[in-house]
């Protein structure tokens, strides 16, 4: 999907919702758990209930792979369900890959040309080698860590790079990346709960778009997040999975999962129309 494409979804859906399907085969509703194939089974719930309030969906790899073979075959699934419901949803493969030359190829052909996804999730650390095997793709986008939203963030994100420089670790790789591309092409995660930090990212990256999880579960504010990340056409996609997936484990869960999104896309609603 086209950068245009996916300004024209959230200005007339109005949402920048990024609803994570990560799906995992021990939190889903008991009842479930006896169907042919539980995650899918569970997918298309919540696709079917979200889907109005969402303009992006981010399997995360790592509950399918666990599964081996059926787990890849309910992200198959889910994928091939996502595009009958609508060519007007944006996906992520949340893979965080992060190898070199032939092999990166090989993940770009697997989550672009096989699986159909828009995107897919970078771990930039191998440099460059690691990144631009995913851009040569029309319409498809790599998505690069910038700044995480977990403790260990602190361990290496937001080294200095050179003594009294003030220049984080984050920022460089954030810089070097966004010059291996466009805002065409490249996004970047940038975690809800470092919300004041994306003032130091819109330096960096005025203009690029931003895939923000931790709001909802991990407590960040989508307040905040916009307030210091929005762009004149929203550049954000702000991303929530255990707060909508697991709102309800009961009957209910399909039901509860769209008054959570509801809730957000609502919010969301608000703060376009006030932009």
């Amino acid at each position: 999907m086209e950068r245009k494409k996916l300004v024209e979804i959230i200005f007339e859906k109005k949402s920048f919702l990024c609803v994570g399907l990560d799906s995992d085969i021990d939190k889903i509703p008991h009842f479930l758990r006896s169907e042919k194939d539980p995650i899918f089974s569970f997918n298309k719930e919540i696709i079917d209930a979200t889907i109005d309030y969402a303009v992006a969906y981010k399997p995360n790899m790592a509950f399918y792979e666990s599964l081996g073979s059926k787990g890849w075959a309910s992200l198959e699934k889910t994928m091939d369900y996502l595009k009958s419901k609508s060519p007007d949803i944006f996906t992520i493969a949340d893979a965080k890959r992060g190898d070199i030359g032939n092999t990166a190829e090989m993940y770009a052909k697997a989550f672009f040309d096989n699986l159909g996804f828009d995107s897919v999730t970078i771990n930039p650390y191998m440099g460059s080698d690691s990144i631009t095997p995913f851009l040569s793709r029309k319409g498809k986008w790599a998505i690069i860590l910038g700044i995480t939203s977990n403790k260990g963030a602190e361990d290496f994100q937001f080294l200095d790079m050179n003594q009294g420089s003030g220049k984080k670790l984050y920022a460089e790789v954030i810089d070097k990346a966004m010059s291996l591309g466009s805002d065409e092409n490249i996004m970047f995660v940038a975690g809800a709960t470092q919300a004041n930090l994306l003032v130091k990212i819109r330096e960096i990256v005025p203009s690029a778009f931003l895939l923000v999880p931790g709001v909802g579960a991990q407590g960040g504010s989508l307040q905040e997040v916009c307030r210091y990340g929005m762009t004149k056409d929203c550049g954000l996609l702000v991303n929530a999975s255990r707060s909508i997936l697991y709102a309800s484990n009961k009957n209910d869960f399909s039901e509860k999962a769209r008054n959570a999104a509801q809730e957000l896309q609502n919010e969301m609603s608000q703060i376009l129309d006030n932009k």
